[in-house]
């Protein structure tokens, strides 16, 4: 794995939890993420899971919702049970995951951070997640990235 090792990696391996790193070409100026990791991986969008940052009630918190959905910032802070949820900051993001955007791994983020992957998730044999770096995916059972990062299932995603 030499190279291609990155945090998410690390704890993956360190947790024992079996995962497939899959590559695709990242190109520069591209910011539709997700869409070009499902074009790049030739599979569907809806497998291919985007992770966001929130403030939940001034806690910051991770949603994981399918690529072609939005996430419900209401059924996200129902989840969570907060009133309220917005989209953090992206440099916010940045600093508190230690990933940058368009490679915000759900796994290996330097603080854990309470965690909610949608509930469409279990509805596929794997799912793939970001593996901390553009152009690099984790592939997954829904399972095993709940086990990873402690994450609750919920219908966020809209």
């Amino acid at each position: 794995m030499s190279g291609r090792a990155t945090p998410a990696t690390t704890a993956l391996d360190r947790l024992k939890i079996a995962y497939t790193l899959r590559e695709y070409a990242h190109a520069p100026g591209e910011t539709a993420f997700g869409e070009e990791a499902a074009r790049g991986l030739g599979v569907e969008a809806a497998r291919v899971f985007k992770t966001l940052l929130v403030d939940a009630d001034g806690k910051h918190a991770v949603a994981i919702v399918p690529v072609p959905m939005q996430v419900d910032l209401k059924a996200l802070a129902a989840a969570l049970g907060a009133k309220k949820c917005a989209l953090a900051d992206p440099a916010v993001a940045e600093r508190l995951t230690g990933y940058v955007v368009g490679g915000i791994s759900p796994v290996g983020q330097k603080k854990a951070l309470r965690t909610v992957l949608d509930e469409s998730a279990r509805a596929h044999a794997t799912i793939f997640v970001s593996a901390g770096r553009r152009g690099l995916q984790l592939e997954l059972a829904a399972a095993d990235l709940e086990k990873a990062t402690s994450a609750t299932t919920a219908p966020i995603a809209r």
